[in-house]
């Protein structure tokens, strides 16, 4: 049996056709492109959340990023992943500088259609329990106002350590 890959092999997929459905939707050919292409694949979201790829399944909308593929289902607007690794679409702009220059905040849509439209300009949230992990030390944050209470709820620690008290010696 072969190993998995990490990676798959996503320059095998059609690219994203720049005069189709997404453009007519509002996404500029640029979105479509940069950093790197769209690509279109078909299968299934898994139970775990991961991409089965299957010819007999829908088409998805591959998004490769550094550390994963994001694989998003327009009709439903479901997301899956590779390999679980991508806490978000867009995730570099995080620690990107640039992202905060100038009194900018990281932008963070409710869906990717958003996101595309935007010029991928933010992230769009796949795994929110890490938000906090990744989100605590942006300078500033402009959140989708669908998103707001989920991103506050979401804007803890997941667990405290446990605290007691040194019992120290009576001088």
């Amino acid at each position: 049996m072969a190993p998995l890959s990490v990676y798959p092999k996503v320059e095998a997929w059609p690219l994203v056709s720049l005069d189709g459905k997404l453009q007519r939707l509002g996404v500029p050919p640029a979105a479509i492109e940069r950093p790197r292409p769209l690509r279109v694949v078909r299968g299934n979201r898994a139970f775990d959340g991961k991409f089965d790829l299957s010819n007999e399944g829908e088409e998805w909308i591959a998004i490769p990023e550094q550390a994963d593929v994001v694989f998003w289902q327009p009709r439903t607007d479901d997301l899956a992943t590779w390999n679980g690794r991508q806490f978000a679409l867009g995730e570099f702009a995080i620690d990107f500088p640039v992202t905060y220059a100038m009194g900018y905040s990281l932008n963070i849509y409710a869906n990717p259609l958003d996101w595309l439209r935007a010029g991928r300009d933010g992230i769009v949230v796949i795994n929110w329990a890490f938000a906090f992990d990744y989100l605590r030390d942006a300078p500033r944050i402009a959140v989708d106002k669908t998103l707001l209470n989920k991103f506050k709820s979401s804007m803890k620690p997941r667990r405290m350590p446990v605290v007691s008290v040194l019992q120290g010696r009576d001088n």
